[in-house]
């Protein structure tokens, strides 16, 4: 690769050590190489057909790490924009692991006991949609502000926020999405300090599990009263 030109640059934003965010000039490579099995399986399997790609920064950053990222993949790359869309798939890495760790740790889909194929997909298939709606909840409380909590929580569930978690005092009364899923964060052992970063996957897994029980709870007993 190194004796490979370079065919362009492409732009991504980066954060820092202090979540301070920056835009970052990777110098794009790529070549296509043969690679063949091992001797005493070469009649046994084929020759593979494989791109590398080469994305790394040309100056050394000051307050982070450079990046370099090398990548083979067996899929066509013919042109620039061919590279930088398999860059932009990898640099989806860290949410497709996040989304995998809340189903494995949150939902402990590993853990489940069902004995056909059919039942575990079906099961699978609802944890994706839980699983989801955490990571997306945590995602729109970094980037989304203002919004409306209709957006992501039911009525029932914003008046049981209202009531179990009061606004600390110096804290902004606004109703918010942003400030209820701190207060769903809270549920979850968030301490939601000024100096605390943004709450993650697994005190907003905890939060939501909480908040669910409490509502079913809360809506059991509403059947049960009458009222």
């Amino acid at each position: 690769m190194s004796a490979t030109l370079a065919e362009g640059l492409h732009r991504v934003n980066v954060k820092n050590n202090k979540g301070e965010a920056s835009e970052a000039v990777l110098e794009i490579k790529y070549h296509c190489i043969r690679v063949l099995p091992p001797i005493g399986k070469q009649k046994q399997y084929p020759a593979l057909a494989l791109t590398v790609i080469h994305a790394c920064e040309r100056a050394e950053p000051v307050d982070r790490e450079k990046i370099a990222w090398k990548l083979i993949t067996d899929l066509s790359v013919e042109t620039l924009a061919d590279a930088v869309e398999k860059l932009d798939w990898y640099a989806m890495r860290w949410k497709i692991e996040t989304f995998h760790k809340i189903m494995k740790s949150g939902c402990k889909a590993e853990d489940s006991r069902l004995r056909t194929a059919q039942r575990l997909t079906n099961l699978l298939a609802v944890l994706c949609i839980l699983s989801w709606r955490v990571f997306w909840m945590t995602m729109v409380n970094r980037s989304v502000q203002g919004a409306s909590p209709e957006l992501a929580l039911t009525r029932t569930e914003i008046d049981l926020l209202d009531h179990l978690m009061k606004d600390r005092e110096g804290q902004s009364s606004e109703r918010t999405l942003s400030g209820y899923l701190v207060k769903i964060a809270r549920l979850g052992g968030y301490l939601a300090r000024s100096s605390d970063p943004p709450p993650g996957n697994i005190v907003m897994w905890r939060g939501l599990s909480r908040l669910t029980d409490i509502a079913w709870g809360f809506s059991m007993g509403a059947e049960l009263v009458g009222n």
